[in-house]
């Protein structure tokens, strides 16, 4: 089945921070953040190191006009954080429902960015899904609360390969109803 292209990507404002589309210049705090091994292991498909080229590939998927997937950076600059606190994205899988994954950046953990960011995006609800969903890594039960504050449901255990552990491991999945 020929998923929907996405074209436009809306903007979503909070007190504390904007998803906003990721631009070039955000190349740099991807590769940082996004290649810290503590993040990459956490997420199915960053490695770990990161390969030349691929944070470049993955901006340039981010901007195209054709694309599945709306990946917006957690740009915390209008209160004087950091213009990329993390990246969180929403996937089409099917019609009218989406797929949620984040990430956010060690010097954010633990201050709730996570579950403000997965909230704004479900108030916002871009795509017009009717169903979301998620998976995080067993290992993994901070963002697992993530999900359960913002109501998401405990759906089961399936499993995930990740490329930075270059292993498959076990993972809890999610379904949030809008």
């Amino acid at each position: 089945m020929e998923m929907e292209k996405i074209a436009i990507q809306a903007l979503v404002e909070t007190e504390r921070f904007d998803l906003r589309p990721l631009r070039r210049s955000d190349m740099g705090l991807i590769e940082l953040y996004g290649g810290d091994e503590r993040v990459a292991r956490m997420t199915t498909s960053i490695p770990h190191p990161v390969p030349p080229g691929m944070i470049d590939a993955y901006v340039s998927r981010a901007m195209a006009d054709k694309r599945d997937q709306d990946i917006w950076a957690i740009d915390g600059s209008k209160a004087d954080a950091s213009e990329l606190m993390g990246v969180i994205s929403l996937e089409r899988i099917e019609r009218e429902q989406s797929e949620i994954e984040y990430w956010v950046a060690p010097p954010y953990w633990n201050t709730g960015l996570a579950s403000e960011a997965v909230q704004a995006l479900i108030d916002a609800n871009p795509h017009e899904d009717k169903t979301l969903f998620a998976s995080v890594f067993q290992d993994n039960p901070a963002s697992a609360r993530v999900l359960t504050h913002c109501g998401f449901e405990y759906l089961g255990d399936a499993e995930s390969f990740s490329v930075a552990r270059e292993t498959t491991v076990p993972t809890w999945t999610y379904l949030k109803k809008l």
